[in-house]
């Protein structure tokens, strides 16, 4: 499919237009906590981005700015060299512009899977409802639910819920598809069938922030390793060099931890 077929040599072009999300002097605070502190991110366009890092680093926070989700108190976020837009029909369309699939799966439960595929075309981009359905059908192939479409998201496992989600994203034709924790809410033997789509999408090409606790995953599909603690970015290296040699204590620490228990 066209939107995500990009290709990843985006080395050569010159900075401005292979930079596509780009957070600067980020900083958020929920009430005393300061739970993002000076966060300066570029994600290239066609790059898959994993941020990883204990419980309560800001993680999720920092992915769920990206389309203001989150509000921040100072910084900049442009989205293909747009400031993010602070509310209304500005942010709607840039919200269609970045696909988000959560921890739950936030699917319309009174409608069927093959509906909440479609809605978001119909009302947001306002496709055609022929063109919207056959785009849908064509998705839930590619996340391999083709068969549950005429299923309500409750008669579906988790595993088919979320890939469903990613689905519904996918159907707007995203610049960005931002993944906060997506396999946390599944039982272990459903979370493979949801990052071998993901694996999917990098393979293709797409655009990708990851907040995960799936190290397989941020080690085989990740080009940048994102490790964020106490709400800052400590560090950030290619997969082969953050998991043989992380240069922060930190990091060196987070890793022992959950490597070797």
């Amino acid at each position: 499919m066209s939107e995500v077929s990009a290709s990843k040599d985006h080395e050569d072009a010159p900075r401005s237009q292979a930079d596509l999300v780009v957070l600067s002097g980020v900083n958020k605070h929920f009430g005393a906590l300061h739970v993002l502190q000076d966060i300066d991110l570029t994600i290239g366009r066609g790059e898959v981005v994993v941020v990883i890092g204990p419980s309560g680093s800001g993680k999720s926070t920092l992915c769920r700015t990206i389309n203001r989700l989150e509000t921040i108190d100072e910084g900049t976020i442009t989205i293909d060299g747009k400031p993010l837009p602070a509310e209304g029909r500005e942010l709607a369309r840039l919200r269609s512009d970045v696909g988000m699939v959560f921890q739950s799966f936030n699917l319309f439960a009174h409608k069927t899977v093959l509906e909440n595929v479609m809605l978001g075309q119909i009302k947001v981009r306002r496709t055609e409802k022929k063109a919207a359905e056959t785009k849908a059908r064509a998705l839930l192939e590619r996340v391999g639910v083709a068969a549950q479409a005429e299923k309500y998201p409750a008669q579906l496992s988790g595993g088919q819920q979320q890939r469903v989600a990613i689905a519904r994203a996918l159907a707007m034709g995203p610049k960005v598809m931002l993944f906060d924790e997506p396999t946390s809410a599944l039982d272990p033997e459903m979370i493979n069938e949801v990052l071998e789509v993901m694996q999917q999408l990098a393979r293709e090409g797409m655009t990708m922030v990851v907040v995960t606790h799936e190290m397989g995953f941020a080690r085989s599909a990740a080009d940048r390793v994102v490790f964020m603690a106490d709400g800052r970015i400590i560090e950030q290296a290619t997969p082969e060099e953050f998991f043989s040699n992380p240069r922060s204590d930190r990091a060196k620490d987070f890793l022992s931890k959950i490597l070797h228990h």
